[in-house]
């Protein structure tokens, strides 16, 4: 049987790398609609190698007899069409932030909780996580049903494209105007992004940490575990795609490198290259167009007990983003759920 699939936000980073993916993985679909804004009416975009999808208006898009939404078009956007798919019956996959935190709508990585699914039809929504939350769950599922973890600190470096085509295209604006001389304007940054690092990613909150973080570590809590303790540091680095995570563990059980190296070997969704030499390490460059979470150099923290560092690499439009929503349509299909 095939499905009836309707791309909200067809057009962005996001909506095209769905669409991308749907085509790679053969997704079972007999109707694929691209909806956008208004003003991307008519606007083409690919969907495999040869079929091309002429834009809709979202706005006037009559949802019945739609089975599942791929929504990706910002979170205000979100917050007022999702539930009016779900209504018309469409099971709506979200990747905007706006439902993540409802306690009606399941917020799912795969690979880490699938069980949570058979709740989504208390509103027909289910949430994908945020781009950096999902790779650290991936790598830290494994090893919590291992040895448990008691506390993670974890400090991100994440690309540009994490803030849509306009970080992205601000970032190749100011580093081309570096070389020209030119002057380097600002639209999406706080701060100069080209050869620079600015630690701060969506608003500030009133105990300091900005939204990004807080983001991580409610987000972490609902997906693997409440009793687990993280604190985030989020940095916005000059890459174009891929984010890189800082991550420290303290774990109930004592654990070594080379167990913990074996535990991710085996994990789904992970890929370790932990060479201790040159190059023996993945970094987001090589990491870019890829499905997998990489996991490098592994090793113990004697300054606590029980202490475990790692390196943990993902393309953030793919795995952090694009996929993770195509890979829960696939589950819900294959356990009967669609």
């Amino acid at each position: 049987m095939g499905y009836k699939v309707a791309v909200v936000g067809a057009t962005g980073n996001v909506g095209q790398e769905m669409l991308k993916i749907m085509a790679e993985r053969d997704f079972p679909a007999d109707e694929v609609v691209a909806l956008a804004s208004e003003a991307s009416i008519g606007k083409e975009v690919s969907y495999g190698d040869d079929a091309v999808l002429k834009a809709q208006a979202l706005k006037h898009y009559d949802f019945k007899g739609t089975d599942i939404v791929l929504s990706s078009p910002g979170a205000k956007v979100s917050a007022e069409f999702s539930p009016k798919a779900a209504a018309a019956g469409a099971v709506v996959i979200d990747n905007t932030s706006h439902f993540r935190m409802d306690p009606d709508v399941p917020l799912v990585v795969p690979e880490v909780n699938p069980h949570a699914l058979k709740e989504f039809g208390k509103k027909n929504i289910i949430a994908n996580p945020n781009c950096s939350t999902i790779q650290l769950v991936v790598a830290m599922k494994p090893i919590h049903e291992a040895f448990g973890i008691k506390r993670c600190v974890v400090s991100t470096y994440q690309s540009v494209s994490g803030a849509g085509k306009a970080g992205m295209d601000e970032l190749f604006n100011q580093t081309r105007a570096v070389y020209v001389n030119d002057p380097l304007e600002r639209h999406k940054f706080t701060k100069q992004i080209a050869f620079n690092v600015i630690p701060h990613i969506d608003v500030f909150m009133d105990d300091g940490s900005t939204k990004e973080e807080w983001k991580m570590v409610v987000e972490t809590k609902k997906i693997l575990d409440p009793k687990i303790k993280l604190h985030a540091t989020c940095v916005r680095v000059p890459v174009f795609i891929g984010h890189s995570e800082a991550v420290n563990l303290e774990l109930e059980k004592e654990a070594g490198a080379d167990e913990v190296r074996e535990i991710l070997r085996k994990a789904e969704g992970c890929v370790v290259v932990d060479h201790r030499a040159d190059e023996g390490y993945v970094t987001p460059d090589e990491c870019a167009g890829e499905d997998a979470v990489y996991i490098s150099r592994i090793r113990e923290d004697a300054t606590i007990d029980n202490g475990i560092s790692m390196w943990v690499v993902s393309d953030n439009l793919r795995k952090g983003a694009a996929l993770n929503t195509v890979q829960i349509a696939e589950r819900m299909i294959a356990d009967g759920l669609i």
